[in-house]
């Protein structure tokens, strides 16, 4: 998780990130409104935390700045000069929190802690896709405004790619959009939840994504965790490709609702807005123009059976996009052309020492095997990382260092 810290007093700057050391965040630290604005617009973190005197601007001009580009930004405002009037405007602007100095590294960190369950949450963020034209997606999101009058635990169930996940997040942001949000993959749980992530996550929602790889260790576990008094005091919910993988036990405990995603082929009328879109926060991701879809490319958009569903829509998306050098998509990017032969072809480095030209082929040949691994699972994550025998997570990372997009 990125954060950036805007602190003009370079001892106290320092003291704050000594004491983030060690920690999950991923921190970029500057006494420079300007710098910390241009890493925003780059789409560089979740988290500001930022000062109210700063040279330059004002950090409540850095704060209105920042969530102009980037809405979803999560916002925390230092000062020991604050005046009633300030508080009440970084408020206005979308701050979580204001912390008057001086203050306790311990109150600090528990907030950090606090804003680690926050980031999930997916906030009024009018640039995340949420396309519901066609009768399937109308009647899903019917049903899902009335489930958000209720807190029972939600199972949604669907083919891979087909938007669970993105449900899931329409459903908590219909009960409570300002409450945390986390999201973890059931492969990964190992032992089960933590006591910890479960007070973090007090009054929002817990996504536990592919409930068929839940592993036999953590099943007792996770019930118990569920039936816990930390458990009740959150909004249990789960993704699974294959119901009749979950253990019975979890079965009965997650799906008292239920929610069927449908596929792309049911849902011919959102082929073309759902790829515009996709196509539309690709190019925000490089900071390029989105091109527009000439005729013929729209043609190929709503003719394509899409078997992958959006996951494959949206590899598509940044494929093409890749592949467009102008403004206007002719074609689109195919898929299945990279990897038709048994081989594996990848550049030629530049010269230099052996360990380096060595380090670089690597590079590039993890790339190509990411992506072919990818394409063979229908670019299911989870399958994937499982037929890697990586976690989730590590395979997450792996892909972002190569400009791969997983869900």
């Amino acid at each position: 998780m990125r954060l950036i810290l805007v602190e003009d007093k370079d001892s106290f700057r320092k003291l704050l990130m000594r004491a983030l050391e060690g920690s999950p965040w991923n921190m970029r630290a500057t006494a420079d409104p300007e710098e910390a604005l241009r890493w925003i617009e780059g789409g560089g973190a979740e988290v500001l935390v930022t000062d109210l005197r700063l040279p330059g601007f004002s950090g409540l001009e850095l704060i209105r700045r920042a969530k102009r580009a980037q809405p979803g930004l999560r916002v925390v405002l230092m000062s020991a000069f604050g005046e009633p009037k300030d508080i009440v405007e970084a408020m206005r602007l979308g701050a979580e929190d204001f912390l008057p100095k001086p203050f306790d590294l311990d109150i600090f960190l528990a907030l950090m802690d606090r804003l680690r369950a926050l980031v999930g949450a997916p906030p009024p963020d009018p640039r995340e896709p949420w396309i519901a034209l066609s009768p399937a997606m109308l009647t899903l999101n019917s049903i899902l405004r009335h489930a958000a009058d209720s807190d029972a635990p939600s199972l949604f169930l669907g083919a891979r790619g087909s938007g669970k996940a993105r449900a899931a997040r329409r459903l908590h942001a219909l009960r409570h959009p300002r409450g945390p949000y986390l999201s973890v993959a059931a492969m990964d749980l190992g032992e089960g939840i933590s006591g910890h992530s479960l007070g973090l996550l007090q009054g929002g929602s817990l996504l536990i994504h592919g409930l068929e790889h839940l592993r036999p260790e953590a099943t007792e576990k996770l019930v118990t965790a569920l039936d816990s008094p930390l458990g009740q005091g959150l909004r249990w919910m789960a993704t699974s490709c294959d119901e009749s993988a979950i253990p019975e036990n979890v079965r009965l405990r997650m799906g008292v609702l239920r929610f069927e995603v449908p596929g792309l082929a049911q849902r011919s009328e959102d082929h073309l807005p759902l790829f515009k879109a996709l196509l539309e926060l690709a190019a925000a991701r490089e900071g390029r123009i989105t091109p527009a879809l000439h005729r013929s490319a729209e043609k190929q958009v709503t003719s394509r059976s899409w078997p992958g569903n959006a996951q494959e829509m949206a590899w598509c998306a940044q494929r093409t996009l890749h592949d467009t050098e102008g403004l206007l998509v002719t074609e689109l990017a195919d898929l299945h052309a990279e990897g038709g032969s048994d081989g594996l072809t990848v550049p030629w480095p530049k010269e230099a020492p052996l360990d380096a030209m060595l380090k670089d082929t690597q590079h590039h040949a993890e790339a190509a095997l990411l992506r072919r691994v990818l394409a063979s699972h229908a670019q299911d994550p989870a399958a994937s990382a499982a037929s890697l025998g990586l976690t989730l997570r590590v395979f997450a990372s792996k892909a972002k260092e190569h400009g791969l997009t997983v869900d």
